[in-house]
């Protein structure tokens, strides 16, 4: 099991043939990262993409991780309110991770997402000390959780007041 790397151009004019090879490999393949770029030269213009890949068979001899964790619905772990930041947690996660063109699982898994949640952590240090997080991902993406935890625990707390 080894990563691999394809390299693809794709023209913007007459990208029949291209576009049929890509979507071919994409099915025989597992894709771990993407990189996109669209390279502007007038008529002859085309995007560049880069695959990082592992064949699918490999994909599959390698996922005995995946197997022996047992999957956690987080709907039946966690109380509807906490739930309702952790979907906008995940949602907030599903952008920046599309920004970044990297795999969510990157940037907070979801067992690391209930934490922050169920504890409200307000603050860095606090996400830093999240196993797996460490400082450098708490310090890029902590103020992006705190804001989201903390906008949506105080119209959780006014509703509740309201009541």
């Amino acid at each position: 099991m080894s990563i691999q790397y394809k390299f693809f151009m794709i023209p913007v004019k007459n990208n029949q043939d291209s576009e049929t090879e890509l979507n071919e490999f994409l099915k025989r393949v597992r894709v771990v990262s993407i990189h996109r770029e669209f390279v502007s030269q007038g008529n002859e213009s085309f995007f560049s993409i880069i695959l990082e890949y592992m064949d699918k068979q490999a994909a599959s001899n390698t996922s005995d991780y995946s197997k022996s964790k047992p999957r956690i619905d987080y709907r039946e772990v966690l109380s509807p309110e906490n739930f309702a930041i952790f979907s906008k947690l995940r949602d907030w996660r599903k952008e920046a991770a599309a920004k970044e063109s990297v795999p969510v699982y990157t940037i907070f898994k979801n067992d690391q997402l209930a934490q922050i949640v169920e504890k409200r952590f307000t603050t860095k240090a606090d996400i830093s000390n999240i196993e797996g997080v460490g400082e450098a991902r708490a310090n890029k993406y902590g103020d992006d959780v705190i804001k989201i935890v903390s906008e949506n625990t105080a119209s959780n707390d006014e509703a509740t007041a309201n009541e």
